[in-house]
This record gives C-alpha cells, structure tokens and sequence, in this order.
C-alpha cells in the first residue's frame, strides 16, 4: 500500500494517532497518507481489536482450507474403507452416494487423496496391456450370451484342506453366478456346478473357457464330455487360444479380486473359506459398483435366462438330405464297411453328414461343425478337424 514514509508501521501508527484527534474526516485523512479509505478502514478495526499489536503485518498462509473436507465425512470414507479394504476411490464415493444422498459426498480425487493421506493405499505399478483378441467369439452385450468359467487356481486353507473354487460369471454384467470349492476338477464335478448354475439362472447362449480339462479334450474338434453335454443343451463351448488369459479378461479379472479378499489369509477350514466365497459374491453383485457398467453393480444388470434348464437332454434332430451315424464306445463310426475314429467323447451320440463335393463330407454335432472326411489314395478315410 501506498503509504507516504518508507516505514510502514511508523505510518500506520500516524495515521491512528491523527484518527484519534478527530481533527480530520475519513476521506481527508486517508488521502493526505496516500491509501484508500477501506484500508484506511482495516487498520482501524484491527487497532480496536488488537491495540498496535493489530498494526503489525500479518501471515499470509490462511489458518485454514476452505475446501478441506469435514472430519466426519473423512472419517467416514475411511471407515468405508476398512469396510471394503480392496476397493478404490471410484467405487467407494459411488457406494456411499447411494448409501447416503444427501452428504455431499467429496470428488473421487479427494477420496483418492484422503486414503493416501491417511496410509490405507499405495499406489500400484502399472500393469502393461495386452491387446485384446479379435477371435470369433460371441460379442457378449447382453445378459446370458456368454457366460465364463474357469478354476481360480487351488490354495489350502490352515486345516491343510485343499481348496479349489471354480467360478462361472457373466461376461455382460459381471454378474458371478457361482463360486464354489470342488473336490477335483473333473467333469462330473464341474457339470454338477453348471447343472445348478443352470436350474437357478437358465441357460447362456456360450459358455466361454480354456483348453485345460475337463473343458477340452485332444479328440476331433477339442470336444470334451463336458463340450458334448453343452451342445446337447444349445450351450456353445467357445475355448480362449491357450496361452491367451486375456481373452477372457473379464472373468480373469474377476479373480484377482477374488484372491484378494478371500484367500489372504486363507480361512481356517473349507466351511469358512466357502462361507467367505459366498460373502465376496453378495458384495461383489449387490454392493461393489462397476466402472465399466457406469458404477451400477452387476445385480442392476443381470436377468435370468428365459431359456429353462430341461429335466432331460433334448433329442438332437438332423435336417433331411444329411446322412446320420451313431458313434460307438470307442468313438468310432461305420462308413462303407470301415469303422472311422472321431472322438471317444462322442460315445453313443449320433453325428450328421452332408455331401459338400464328391465323397468330401462335413460333420456335424448337431448344429455344432466338427469337420470333414474325405477318402484317402491308399482306399482309406481321413476326418480333418474344422481348425485344419
């Protein structure tokens, strides 16, 4: 401020000593020291409030932030927070918007910067990305066109019991319809889990896997028992290329959150270990938001299937015009006098022929394309697999 000395106080207090003669209105006064009349004003509040004490110059830090959030709405994201210790600053402000409306709630920022702040994360290496695969898998937009299952990968709870949770979820909304330790991953014990997958959700268009068993064998055409049953209920087996978890990365990501909040530390016994997979999964589909669902949970998302789980396997139909064949136990069938190998998990199943060109034959599985046959230079027959 323009004070007229080159010592600011000395003016400061001159100018309160002629203020208190009274001998000079306002204006008059601070224009012969060279101020406005509002700092004129300022020094004389402070010199009321403090004495010359006021006339001293100030810190220009403010005592306080005026967008600094309340105590007890911080206090609250970090109890939210050890609520739900895996869960972001994105999900965790969603949640509690829902929760409590009427709390303005601080931007996910803030919330990122409060949990910083306070030691309960630290920020995560960033993970390079794969780019995704361009196969010919159903797209998945809506509810029930493909669902995807997989083991999460066996670990042993503190009893010594071996743990093996096979999951099964729905690549639309997310929705993790089943979560479940199984004995051995074997086919009966899987198709038990999809069968009651089935009965309580209906039946998805796809189901989405890997190559290992029980989901794929090394027979024609990668079919398993399992792929067989699959296609008797109109359920297409689509099988990610092996080596490439990224193609079911949402099923893929769905574990890795799995394991963070069951398996470490792992439960005493397999009935808490199962008793916390049942918890994740009411969390994880009524409670958890969803970034790529626009912060809904999965359970906003899902439908059931229309489609019914049938109390017996439908009898498979070929169209007129196609030549049919039972395979026997071994997994053969008999073509002008030669028995002719196709897959052993096709036992006692009948398999469909159409003529494509002279003695060239494709094979069906239903409306499942196996492959082809054709004669060899030698009298024999040869089955090529549709992947070639």
């Amino acid at each position: 401020m323009p004070w007229n000395n080159t010592c600011p106080m000395n003016e400061r207090k001159n100018f309160i000593r002629d203020w208190l003669t009274r001998d000079f209105d306002m204006a008059g006064l601070c224009d012969s020291y060279g101020i406005s009349r509002k700092t004129g004003y300022k020094w004389i509040y402070r010199f009321r409030l403090e004495g010359q004490r006021g006339l001293n110059d100030k810190p220009r830090k403010p005592h306080g932030h005026p967008s600094k959030t309340d105590s007890r709405i911080e206090e609250e994201i970090l109890r939210f927070r050890a609520m739900h210790p895996f869960w972001g600053p994105r999900k965790i402000r969603s949640r509690l918007q829902r929760l409590n409306p009427l709390v303005d709630w601080p931007a996910a920022s803030t919330v990122g910067s409060i949990l910083k702040r306070n030691g309960v994360i630290t920020p995560r290496r960033r993970r390079t990305r794969v780019p995704a695969f361009m196969g010919a898998f159903a797209e998945g937009l809506a509810p029930n066109e493909v669902w995807a299952a997989d083991f999460k990968g066996w670990f042993r709870t503190k009893d010594g019991t071996k743990v093996n949770p096979f999951t099964v979820s729905d690549v639309a909304s997310r929705y993790l319809i089943r979560c479940h330790s199984v004995s051995k991953g074997n086919w009966p014990n899987v198709q038990a889990q999809l069968a009651t997958a089935f009965q309580e959700f209906g039946l998805p268009k796809a189901l989405r896997t890997d190559n290992g068993p029980p989901f794929a064998s090394c027979g024609l055409c990668g079919l398993s028992q399992l792929a067989v049953w699959l296609i008797r209920l109109g359920v297409m087996p689509e099988r990610i290329r092996a080596g490439h978890p990224e193609e079911n990365g949402v099923h893929e990501r769905m574990h890795r959150t799995l394991k963070q909040a069951t398996a470490k530390p792992p439960k005493a016994t397999l009935a808490e270990q199962q008793a916390a997979f049942d918890m994740f999964r009411a969390e994880y589909n009524e409670q958890r938001p969803h970034e790529a669902l626009g912060m809904r949970t999965p359970s906003e998302i899902y439908t059931s299937s229309p489609r019914h789980f049938p109390r017996e396997l439908p009898h498979i139909e070929y169209e007129s015009g196609m030549v049919v064949r039972r395979v026997n136990e071994v997994g053969q069938f008999g073509w002008k006098n030669r028995s002719i190998y196709v897959n052993r998990s096709l036992a006692f199943e009948r398999i469909g022929f159409r003529e494509v060109d002279n003695d060239v034959w494709d094979l069906f599985f239903k409306d499942f394309k196996l492959g082809q046959f054709k004669p060899t230079k030698n009298g024999g027959m040869i089955v090529t697999d549709v992947s070639g």
